[in-house]
């Protein structure tokens, strides 16, 4: 059974039910062939305390939209899929409105996988650049 792009979004959207996604806002919200995006919105939730976006809150969306990706492109009804590594790269401040993050693979290999994830504020203007490392490992077998 083929899923259409609609359904996918819903189904990652519920999966992000009573997680950290949830609590930070963060929706998956288009895909493409090879990359997926989401957004999240900026406000004191995700602040430091001097009332710009958080560089972990924006890990936390990077790091979330490559995990997603992962397991939409990669088979992750055979492999688990766990982040191994996450970088940022923080360039600009935000204060209010949404990012959003696209992941896009640099390396898709079989057993690891390398992510950029472009963040950028509602101008599109470059906010983090961050990459993010996967690695896929065998479910047992029942």
């Amino acid at each position: 059974m083929t899923l259409s792009k609609e359904e996918i979004l819903e189904r990652c959207n519920l999966m992000s039910k009573n997680t950290l996604m949830e609590t930070l806002g963060i929706e998956i919200i288009d895909l493409g062939e090879d990359w997926l995006k989401a957004k999240m919105p900026v406000s004191s939730k995700v602040h430091q305390p001097d009332g710009v976006l958080h560089g972990g809150a924006t890990a936390a969306l990077a790091e979330s939209v490559g995990s997603f990706a992962s397991h939409i492109f990669l088979d992750s009804e055979n492999y688990f899929i766990r982040g191994t590594e996450i970088s940022a790269n923080h360039i600009k401040s935000v204060t209010s409105g949404y990012v959003y993050a696209t992941a896009r693979f640099i390396h898709k290999g079989r057993t690891t996988q390398l992510f950029e994830i472009k963040v950028t504020d509602e101008d599109g203007n470059l906010v983090s650049i961050c990459k993010l490392s996967t690695i896929s490992l065998p479910k047992k077998k029942a």
